[in-house]
């Protein structure tokens, strides 16, 4: 399970660099830091590329949900959390392209988990399962339509939701790659291992053991 290294490294880079954009304060370990103003934005590479701070209250890429979707989508998104680890334990001998995807998904899942539980009460504007998901990279785009939304800037997205993307296409480039088990070998239900025929007649040469012949006599 040193898959689950990666993500823990994914989920406090998420958080890391969140608080970074947002800010806030840590009593505990006496951190302060005052953030970005809500909206405002950073050029990193010219207009392709910004640093700018939004917050999205629905799912990845700033899907919106309804408030009464609010409280459905945080425990959804806890839930499967938790299958994904679940599951890779179960799949724990398993290739390490699946492990990897896996690791990737549940990295940005955990990241995007900890906004939604926690920031409304870490914050102070929203109760338990009720916050707002911080989104802070606006890369330019070609116009698209989702969902009924027209963009032209990709949505606003973070660390978390890149690690899912990245789980999700690692998983979709290497899945003929990982081993089913209809292709495993069948091991018979015998006290003794059952060889090939052929070496089984390569072995019988080799100690010339007698074999009938056509007309029913023993050759050697």
């Amino acid at each position: 399970m040193r898959v689950l290294i990666l993500s823990a490294v994914i989920v406090v880079v998420d958080q890391l660099t969140k608080f970074l954009v947002k800010g806030g304060k840590i009593p505990l370990l006496n951190i302060s830091h005052e953030g970005m103003f809500y909206g405002d934005s950073i050029p990193v590479i010219g207009e392709f590329f910004k640093i700018t701070f939004v917050e999205n209250p629905g799912m990845a890429f700033g899907i919106d949900v309804s408030n009464n979707s609010k409280l459905l989508l945080s425990l959804f998104s806890l839930f499967a959390s938790i299958g994904i680890l679940i599951y890779l334990y179960k799949v724990r001998k398993e290739s390490l392209a699946l492990k990897v995807s896996l690791a990737f998904i549940l990295g940005g899942a955990v990241g995007n988990l900890i906004d939604r539980m926690f920031y409304g009460i870490f914050y102070d504007y929203a109760p338990l399962f009720y916050g707002k998901v911080v989104d802070f990279f606006n890369v330019d785009f070609w116009d698209f339509t989702i969902f009924g939304h027209t963009y032209d800037r990709w949505p606003i997205f973070n660390i978390a939701d890149a690690s899912v993307t990245i789980g999700v296409i690692i998983l979709l480039i290497f899945h003929k790659s990982i081993p089913s088990k209809s292709n495993e070998p069948v091991v018979a239900d015998t006290p003794h291992d059952v060889l090939p025929i052929d070496n089984l007649e390569s072995i019988n040469e080799a100690a010339g053991d007698s074999t009938p012949t056509e007309d029913g006599k023993i050759s050697n």
